[in-house]
């Protein structure tokens, strides 16, 4: 890309105003100030993603589940042949992927977290070499819409960059259907363990047939489950011309084995070596928050994050099932969704025999759900409050998008009270 010196004095503008934005913000404690610097950036030159992305090798990480995780997983791939801009907090829409490229303008790599709705535009302004896609489910339909809108979306922007690399996941029927016409497209077989939202082939509204790992329409042959070029299994990664190599991660769940595979998937096809791309995903471990560990008082405190039925799913799977205690947090405000209908999608008869604390500001409606799980349950509005009002040991806390924000700030605040 361009240095900072030769950029257009209305880059340079914007980017010295982001700086100070971001000053302000950190100076007045109301966070790293990345979002609004990035906003700042765009308002006064709306052509800033664009600029500071010419000249880079790009891939575009995107999905309704996962997304952090591989996106971090890519990184730590691609670090081994060069300096990667990605985003550290999940910030996966305009402003965010902005504030990335402007604290990174001397990296030849990106690897960037797009959120669903954002992969046409992002697309156009970054000119990736290559566009991974992980899943497709419900998600905050209040905000998204339904799904085989998004699956329409991101099929236009696979046609649109007909030269970009597109890897994605064959064991997801919209995935497939929106990758399925590119004439570059490196399949993964990285799992759909929730099949919920893609009982029909969006392509024909015929029904999916599934046999084991195999799925096709019935109302047209042609369209199945391709042939994986990447796989896994409980210890190895498997890929093209006969590659195995172990896959031993520090985050947990099949679900990011899947997303492990697809990051190098993601980083080969951007010139990385197979073997030290699999080495490089099992360093990741805690991803913004995600999977961390922090002792609060007699108690050591798990963190999981799941914003949808399908990711709900998964992160049950996750629970370690001898933690002394389960909380669950569970809110309602516009990042999360505010209907909640969701939860009656979501397995909590897993529970029937483990005690469980509902809190968040829908406690109420998730001790509803439990209650018709047959889970046993004590409410505790407060997340905070529930994990104190656990014995003493390991707690496992599984939290949606506001909650788990929000806990996350007032643990920090009760150990810097300590």
């Amino acid at each position: 890309m361009p240095s900072g010196s030769r950029l257009p004095l209305r880059t340079r503008a914007a980017l010295a105003a982001a700086a100070s934005a971001r000053w302000a913000s950190r100076t007045a404690g109301r966070g790293k100030g990345s979002m609004i610097g990035g906003l700042v950036a765009e308002k006064i030159d709306p052509k800033i993603m664009t600029r500071l992305a010419a000249g880079k090798t790009t891939a575009l990480i995107t999905g309704t589940n996962g997304k952090s995780t591989t996106t971090r997983m890519t990184a730590a791939a691609l670090a081994t042949i060069g300096e990667v801009a990605t985003q550290d907090d999940g910030a996966n829409m305009d402003a965010g992927i902005i504030a990335t490229l402007s604290l990174h303008q001397n990296a030849a790599l990106c690897a960037l977290e797009v959120d669903e709705l954002h992969v046409p535009h992002v697309a156009d302004n970054t000119s990736p070499r290559v566009i991974t896609m992980l899943n497709l489910s419900r998600d905050q339909l209040d905000r998204v819409g339904e799904i085989n809108v998004i699956e329409r979306r991101l099929r236009a922007a696979v046609a649109a960059h007909r030269d970009s690399v597109i890897v994605a996941n064959c064991d997801d029927v919209l995935v497939t259907s929106a990758a399925f016409d590119s004439r570059n497209v490196v399949w993964v077989a990285a799992g759909a363990a929730w099949v919920g939202d893609s009982v029909g082939d969006p392509r024909s509204g015929e029904a999916i047939v599934r046999t084991g790992d195999d799925w096709y329409s019935s109302g047209d042959a042609s369209f199945r489950r391709p042939a994986p070029a990447w796989w896994f299994d409980d210890e190895n990664v498997y890929g093209p011309d006969g590659f195995v190599a172990p896959l031993t991660l520090n985050v947990p769940g099949r679900a990011n084995r899947g997303n492990a595979t697809q990051a190098i998937a993601t980083a080969v096809a951007m010139g990385a070596d197979p073997a030290a791309a699999a080495r490089a995903v099992g360093t990741v471990g805690e991803v913004a928050g995600r999977y961390g560990v922090q002792q609060l008082g007699d108690h050591r405190v798990r963190t999981l994050l799941a914003k949808n039925p399908a990711g709900w799913q998964e992160a049950l799977s996750m629970i370690d099932p001898a933690a002394d205690s389960l909380v669950i947090a569970v809110n309602g405000q516009v990042p999360d969704g505010e209907d909640l209908s969701w939860l009656w999608d979501v397995r909590f008869e897993e529970f029937e025999n483990t005690e469980v604390i509902a809190a968040g500001e829908r406690a109420a409606d998730l001790s509803v759900r439990l209650l018709y799980a047959g889970a046993e349950h004590t409410v505790v509005d407060d997340p905070l409050t529930a994990i104190r009002s656990c014995p003493a040991g390991r707690v496992e806390v599984l939290a949606n998008y506001t909650a788990f924000r929000d806990l996350a700030i007032a643990m920090d605040r009760a150990k810097g009270d300590r």
